[in-house]
C-alpha cells in the first residue's frame, strides 16, 4: 500500500518475516511476531488503503468479520485491545465448590478408591465429571494415597 498525503509517502511492504514502514524520513521494520504491532498495521492499511478491508485482511491471514472485530475493539480500547486474551474456559466449571467437596466427601469414606471409582460415583449421582478431574482436586487437596513404608519386624532380643 502506499499512501500520498501532500508531500509525504507512506508505503507498507509486508514479507516473510517482518513488515516494513518506509517514509521519506526512514523505515521502521515490525517483527512478524509483534501481535499488536502487525494487527496495528492491518488497521492503517485497511482502513487507509486502496484494497479495502476485506483484501487487506486476508493479506494479514485475518477474515473480514475478524478484521472488523478488531477495528472496533481498537476504536473502543486503542492498541492494548489488540492483544489476544487468554483463550479457553476462566474457572474450573466443572470442578465447582460442591463437585469438590462431593469427591472428598467420597476420598473420606473409602481412602482405598482410586479416581476412576470416585469419578465413576459422581457420574451415577449426574455430576458430569471426568477421572482426571477428580484426579486434580484429590491433588489440589493433597488427599492422595500415601505409599506404605515397610518395616520389617526387628529380631527380638533375648
Amino acid at each position: 500500500m502506499t499512501r500520498h498525503h501532500t508531500d509525504t509517502c507512506i508505503a507498507i511492504q509486508q514479507h516473510d518475516a517482518t513488515i516494513r514502514i518506509s517514509g521519506p524520513g526512514g523505515t521502521l521494520v515490525i517483527p512478524a511476531n509483534d501481535e499488536i504491532g502487525r494487527k496495528l498495521c492491518m488497521l492503517i492499511e485497511g482502513e487507509c488503503g486502496a484494497d479495502g478491508p476485506g483484501a487487506t485482511a486476508r493479506r494479514y491471514d485475518y477474515s473480514a468479520p475478524r478484521y472488523f472485530q478488531l477495528r472496533a475493539l481498537f476504536q473502543r480500547a486503542g492498541t492494548a485491545a489488540l492483544l489476544s486474551a487468554k483463550r479457553g474456559p476462566k474457572r474450573n466449571y466443572r470442578r465447582g465448590g460442591e463437585v469438590a467437596r462431593q469427591i472428598i466427601r467420597y476420598r473420606f469414606l473409602d481412602c482405598e478408591a482410586s479416581t476412576s471409582v470416585i469419578g465413576q460415583k459422581l457420574r451415577q449421582d449426574a455430576w458430569p465429571i471426568s477421572d482426571r478431574s477428580v484426579t486434580r482436586v484429590i491433588t489440589e487437596f493433597g488427599l492422595q494415597k500415601k505409599g506404605f513404608i515397610n518395616v520389617g519386624r526387628s529380631a527380638r532380643r533375648p
